[in-house]
């Protein structure tokens, strides 16, 4: 028999190697001699390149950059075991979490250090980048990055701009002469699972700025800033990207990318799908095994399990999703390619037990599941 595991993390209690390890456990129990493909999987956010490094035997780059605020921090990213390939998180050079919260102003902030992750994938010789960019500390449209590449933003009197959305109003003209040739020959891809625009009451500033320090005034004031940005690079490049979806991702981060770098969003699990090739893994296979920490009624909305049982679903292979909590508003994703969904905790314990008996719960209950299939 021929098991394709593909969970997400579980949250705070393992990984999504370790939990594909776990499945195996449970299946080897009842079918020794089973063909388990381990497949971890991630939806573009945090765990993304853990998983995809762990999948392709990859490797962490850990390199020296500017931090969101200006500090020195030493950031990482994936390179995928083909050796052209590199996978960025853009929250481990310019993240909210590197900020203590009395510390995050979104006026000064810069995505500076992802443009130098993605120049030291460059000198390395990759012809391929993906990029997450959620948990940004940011909204300064990208403007940090491209910076970091070779693009000049400067003000009426020729001086360039410091870092930060708060400078961007004095912005008055782009020069992208110096942008890295290299760019031109790598394909860049990101993962995004939000469509908001980079301006108006649903862009970067109002509904991402206030979790990053931003007031009511410190909004309206990024959201003008941001609108003249955009404006600039219509006027310069040609491109009116001010409403494009996306675009106000990671504080407008999604704007630069693909204003400036042609780069392409898509839904985070979509690309993890295809970086992994999972598709042509699940195919001739019997059963696949999914799940994550919590399953309900958003994980319709782009989660992994729904990304893995989609696929499954084309080839009509039951899919089993496992998740340490079952919420509310699951019975559609039966209608999704999900045969069944199993809660993997055996009784009434805390979060903190729950947690750390996460291998074991879900060792059992795979080895259950697994009993049911025997029969």
């Amino acid at each position: 028999m021929k098991f394709v595991l593909a969970p997400d993390s579980f949250k705070e209690s393992m990984s999504a190697k370790k939990a594909a390890l776990a499945m195996e456990k449970g299946i080897r129990t009842i079918f020794p001699d089973a063909d388990c493909v381990i497949v971890p999987m991630a939806d573009g956010g945090e765990g993304t390149v853990e998983s995809l490094v762990s999948m392709t035997n990859g490797e962490m780059v850990k390199v020296d950059v500017i931090g969101p605020l200006g500090e020195k921090v030493l950031a990482e990213y994936g390179l995928l075991g083909e050796g052209k390939t590199a996978v960025i998180e853009m929250a481990s050079a310019s993240g909210l979490e590197l900020i203590k919260p009395e510390n995050r102003n979104p006026l000064v902030t810069t995505t500076y250090g992802t443009g130098q992750l993605i120049k030291h994938a460059l000198d390395i010789g990759v012809s391929r980048i993906l990029i997450g960019i959620g948990g940004s500390a940011t909204n300064d449209g990208g403007a940090g990055m491209l910076q970091a590449l070779g693009v000049s933003f400067k003000d009426q009197d020729g001086q360039e701009l410091p870092f930060g959305g708060g400078a961007l109003n004095q912005l008055a003209s782009i020069d992208v002469s110096g942008l890295d040739s290299r760019i031109n020959n790598v394909k860049i891809d990101v993962a995004c699972d939000v469509t908001n625009p980079l301006i108006g009451v649903n862009g970067a500033s109002a509904v991402f700025g206030p979790q990053k320090g931003a007031t009511p005034e410190v909004v309206k004031l990024l959201d003008e800033n941001l609108g003249h940005y955009a404006e600039v690079i219509k006027r310069i490049l040609g491109k009116d990207i001010a409403h494009t979806e996306g675009a106000g991702a990671a504080g407008g981060l999604g704007t630069g990318l693909m204003a400036f770098l042609n780069a392409n969003l898509k839904k985070g699990v979509d690309l993890v799908i295809e970086y992994t090739g999972l598709e042509d893994r699940i195919k001739g296979a019997d059963y696949v095994f999914t799940g994550e920490g919590s399953i309900d009624g958003q994980t319709l909305f782009g989660k992994t399990p729904f990304g893995v049982a989609s696929i499954a679903k084309k080839y009509s292979i039951p899919v089993i999703a496992f998740a340490g909590r079952i919420g509310n508003g699951v019975e559609p994703l039966y209608d999704h390619g999900f045969t069944s969904i199993v809660g993997i905790l055996k009784g009434c314990t805390s979060l903190d037990d729950a947690l750390k008996s996460g291998e074991a719960n879900l060792a059992f209950a795979a080895e259950n599941i697994c009993r049911l299939l025997k029969i």
